[in-house]
């Protein structure tokens, strides 16, 4: 299931990531240039030569002939698609169903109410939530997350595949999957009325969303619904006549307030409300877009994230405190794998602070982290419904580090989680795989890692972080075309718009309605005056007229050449 549940990361994820910031790349100035930081082409580098590696060492190998290409993705990335046969042999060989004595071995909570929350297109179900209330009328909370790595053995041709593509790819017509279908969809997805074996975080939840005791363990669950984010909403508003079951209905109501606390609870700690629109795309039959639309965010969305942060929290602390032995000495955190955030870089939120000044916005500037995390949301609040908000969100975002993998904590900055790892998605993510074994080799098992083995696992943490920024940028690369495909349709066509970059060559414009982005060329400016880049201010200025042209000034723009091989879109301004 793609669920995107650390705002702070997510914008890479959102369509409207490609804010152009074309004139931040091309314009001098240190301010721009710092604001953005990202070194993506060493990353892309780094991974095309890993990747035509495995080509030459694979060279010989088959892949099935009805499952896509690599000829098929977006020609600036090199990510797998099609899985070898060798790998779907291996799968093909897996057990249908949970054996007997592997049941035997797990908490057996298949007689409390469980249910899955996913999208509408959902087939990879790879959590679900159990809850009942106990006799105390404290509450208990079941996470639990599909036990991949039962299938996925380490040192298998299936776990080595899993680990070289690192991430499922969501491109906007299809998804690139880390794991076989047989896998993702059948035997490791939560789907109603069937045992299934998970890892799990079980909560004992007081009323006030304190959590009173925890248990890691491995659980046999079966879901009794399935559930769309939709569906759940309804419900939790009186609106469903679908599912006829008081307790379900009670379920959700009391899941929704406990997360609203823990919400809560979460921004007084000083974590950071990332939270927009979403763009999405409707396609027809041959996935060409016809509709683009926003998305916003449910209560039911909410209560998913909350509980899946809540998970990845106790399982990062669970590992990385350091416990007190018998002789009341602390011991040392074991390896693991965390999802850090390092704290902004000062000179970056100053730079943001200067710059916003030109919308009326502004951002204070304290040593305190915590302060900051306050000015930052108090900021992003101020933005809302004004023509800057997204070109704000995005800078906000930039200024900041980089979510990352690592064994070495830091904490994780936007969420405000002193720890914090990815345990509840492994269906998608290798790290989320390796994260599970480790949790069941320290708490299941008790066993340690080598010194070779935390090198190993430091090394697989830069491989998966490169990885997922591979896939971000195919994302990005995708949701280009879908937006340059899109308004190849409305050519000639008039849409309001913003100005969101200014260049020596021309004006980038953000279309209101959709958030597609283009270039009105400055040789379509003012035909009868001469334009001037003033690059201290980045505005344009008719030298004769002395009209201004500058960042998130409203526009009118006419469709009038749209190339969508190279996702280029040219617009004309409209005198009104």
């Amino acid at each position: 299931m793609q669920i995107f549940n650390e705002k702070v990361e997510m914008l890479c994820h959102k369509t409207y990531f490609d804010i152009v910031l074309h004139s931040f790349c091309t314009q001098k100035s240190d301010i721009y240039m710092n604001l953005i930081g990202m070194k993506t082409k060493d990353l892309i580098a780094k991974r095309l030569r890993r990747e035509k590696a495995n080509q030459r060492k694979n060279k010989n190998q088959k892949t099935t002939k009805d499952v896509a290409t690599p000829v098929d993705m977006p020609k600036e990335f090199v990510l797998p698609s099609g899985f070898p046969d060798e790998v779907l042999d291996e799968v093909n060989h897996l057990p249908q169903d949970p054996i007997a004595h592997e049941i035997m071995r797990r908490r057996d909570m298949r007689d409390v109410l469980t249910f899955t929350i996913d999208p509408d297109e959902a087939k990879d179900f790879d959590d679900a939530l159990s809850f009942q209330i106990l006799d105390t009328g404290n509450y208990q909370i079941g996470i639990h997350i599909a036990d991949v790595t039962h299938y996925v053995s380490e040192k298998t041709q299936l776990d080595d595949e899993a680990y070289q593509r690192g991430t499922s790819v969501y491109l906007v017509d299809r998804v690139i999957p880390m794991l076989p279908e047989r896998l993702s969809n059948e035997l490791c997805s939560l789907r109603p009325n069937e045992d299934k074996l998970c890892m799990a975080v079980v909560v004992e939840m007081d009323q006030n969303a304190k959590v009173i005791r925890h248990k890691i363990c491995r659980t046999v669950i079966c879901s009794n619904y399935r559930l769309t984010y939709r569906q759940a909403q309804d419900i939790l508003e009186g609106k469903s006549h679908t599912f006829n079951d008081n307790n379900l209905t009670e379920a959700i109501q009391l899941l929704d307030r406990l997360a609203k606390q823990l919400r809560a609870t979460r921004f007084q700690h000083g974590a950071i409300n990332f939270e927009s629109p979403e763009v999405h795309f409707r396609l027809d039959e041959h996935n060409e877009p016809i509709e683009i639309f926003f998305h916003n965010s449910l209560d039911t969305n909410h209560l998913i994230e909350e509980f899946m942060l809540l998970a990845n929290r106790i399982v990062a602390a669970e590992i990385g405190k350091k416990k007190k032995d018998n002789n009341e000495e602390k011991t040392p955190a074991k390896p693991f794998v965390y999802r850090v955030h390092d704290n902004p870089d000062p000179e970056k939120i100053g730079r943001l602070s200067t710059f916003i000044k030109r919308f009326g916005l502004n951002l204070k500037i304290s040593s305190n982290s915590k302060t900051t995390h306050k000015h930052i949301n108090n900021l992003l609040t101020d933005c809302q419904g004004q023509a800057c908000q997204t070109l704000v969100e995005t800078l906000t975002i930039r200024s900041m580090a980089k979510a990352v993998y690592s064994t070495d904590n830091i904490g994780h900055y936007g969420l405000a989680f002193p720890y914090y790892t990815h345990f509840t998605s492994p269906i998608r993510r290798y790290p989320d795989m390796m994260v599970h074994r480790l949790v069941s080799r320290y708490l299941l098992q008790s066993k340690a890692l080598c010194r070779q083995e935390k090198e190993e696992l430091e090394e697989a943490c830069v491989h998966c972080s490169e990885c997922e920024q591979a896939a971000q940028m195919a994302e990005r690369d995708s949701i280009k075309e879908m937006h340059a495909k899109w308004i190849s349709r409305h050519l000639g066509e008039e849409f309001d718009a913003i100005i969101s970059g200014v260049t020596e060559f021309g004006l980038f414009v953000q279309l209101t309605d959709t958030l597609t982005e283009g270039l009105v060329p400055i040789r379509t400016i003012e035909k009868n005056d001469y334009m001037q880049f003033d690059e201290e201010n980045y505005c344009l200025i008719a030298a004769r007229s002395g009209k201004t042209y500058t960042l998130s000034d409203p526009v009118r723009v006419r469709v009038t050449k749209v190339d969508v091989e190279r996702k280029l879109i040219d617009f004309v301004l409209v005198d009104e």
